[in-house]
């Protein structure tokens, strides 16, 4: 297989160095914007690692240098705002396209904080129907939330549950960042689309629906010595995802973004300083959010300054495969000091690069395939579950007890 990464921010690079550690592909190609960044995120590669200047809105570019390269597989590891130039590139020359978040959403024009409007990744099964007739596949959401996420939740529902009544990701941490009074582990300009956007929720008879940012508080209990943090409903892929191939009563996301986040997120939303419409400040014009990013510490370069873990998960409640309650969560925890020792990379963006790798093996190996629009528990889920463990960072499932509310 002939990989394209386009974008070497923190995910990636990281992407770059676990192929590069792992001894995966034919080819990695990593292209982005600052070409000297694609350079250094190959650095020790050899031979089957090369470096391009790319624009990643230009799909003319973007389809000229699959060509030139001979690429079967593009990841896209830029932020949301290029998925649909690189996703309609992938199309066009007619190779698999993979990335680790969707298509933008756009909230209801009148009532944001109860109906939808546009929905992530809508505009990208808007073309379901085209990549199915041309045989082509494009595997949405395959980081780790979403991505393993809804691995997890296909597992679930395969493998654990006869009946499900909730599936509800959860993703806490206790990380810690020397020096800095604030500084997010991951791209500031997705965070602020997640947190400020309305959540969404599924719900079985009612479907998809809207409510406030930062909605529903619960304490929910993280393994591996993280423990109780306060998480809260943000906008997500997962619930977009989940039901489309999945049974359950509801699927909801929740963060735990810890209270002085969500003030400083709060604020930024309350000085219209998340815009990402340009404003002339002397003879320049900037995006608000642009410019927020541009202030704060590039997450991909914190790792030598972060410590504690990381948690990603599925909690699912339901009917056991016994008949009896059963209470779930599914969950892959990452400590810092291990991903910087192993790959060079912080954490966070390592958890969410290792996927759209493991998923490029399976699509390489046979184990996955298909055609059209597809999110990861559209596929099974077991081969992707032990290539995580070969890969010598376990995935766990606990076992709780279940609420009797």
């Amino acid at each position: 297989m002939r990989v394209l990464i386009i974008g070497a921010g923190g995910v990636g690079s990281a992407m770059a160095r676990t192929a590069m550690k792992w001894n995966l592909f034919e080819r990695v190609v990593v292209a982005d914007y600052d070409q000297q960044r694609a350079v250094r995120a190959i650095a020790d590669g050899g031979d089957r690692f090369v470096a391009h200047q790319i624009d990643g809105s230009d799909e003319e570019a973007i389809v000229a240098l699959i060509k030139s390269e001979k690429v079967d597989a593009v990841v896209n590891a830029l932020d949301p705002r290029f998925v649909m130039s690189v996703f309609r590139a992938a199309f066009s020359a007619g190779v698999t396209y993979l990335d680790m978040a969707m298509s933008l959403s756009h909230p209801h024009p009148t009532d944001p904080y109860s109906l939808t409007g546009v929905k992530l990744g809508d505009e990208q099964f808007a073309m379901q129907d085209q990549w199915k007739e041309r045989g082509l596949l494009a595997l949405g959401g395959i980081g780790v939330e979403p991505g393993l996420s809804d691995v997890f939740a296909r597992y679930a529902s395969d493998k654990l549950f006869s009946s499900i009544d909730e599936l509800g990701v959860r993703d806490g941490a206790n990380l810690v960042v020397e020096g800095y009074e604030f500084a997010p582990s991951f791209s500031i300009w997705t965070t602020i689309e997640e947190c400020l956007n309305p959540p969404v929720i599924w719900e079985r008879g009612r479907e998809w629906f809207t409510t406030a940012p930062f909605s529903e508080p619960e304490t929910f209990n993280f393994p591996a010595g993280i423990g109780p943090v306060e998480c809260v409903n943000v906008e997500h892929e997962e619930v977009l995802l989940m039901p489309r191939w999945l049974e359950a009563n509801r699927v909801t996301f929740k963060y735990g973004l810890g209270d002085e986040f969500i003030q400083v997120l709060s604020t930024l939303h309350k000085l219209g300083l998340d815009s990402t419409t340009p404003v002339r400040v002397g003879n320049a014009e900037v995006s608000p959010r642009d410019l927020v990013a541009a202030c704060l510490p590039n997450p991909a370069e914190l790792g030598d300054r972060m410590t504690g873990l990381t948690c990603a998960g599925t909690w699912v409640t339901g009917t056991g495969l016994d008949g009896r309650a059963r209470e779930v969560y599914l969950h892959h925890v990452v400590d810092n000091a291990w991903t910087m020792s192993e790959f060079g990379s912080q954490s966070v963006v390592w958890q969410t690069a290792m996927n759209p790798i493991i998923a490029l093996e399976l699509l390489e190996s046979g184990a996955w395939s298909g055609e059209g629009v597809l999110g990861p528990e559209a596929l099974p889920a077991e081969p992707f579950l032990d290539l995580v463990n070969s890969h010598g960072s376990p995935w766990a499932c606990d076992e709780r007890t279940p609420s009797t509310a």
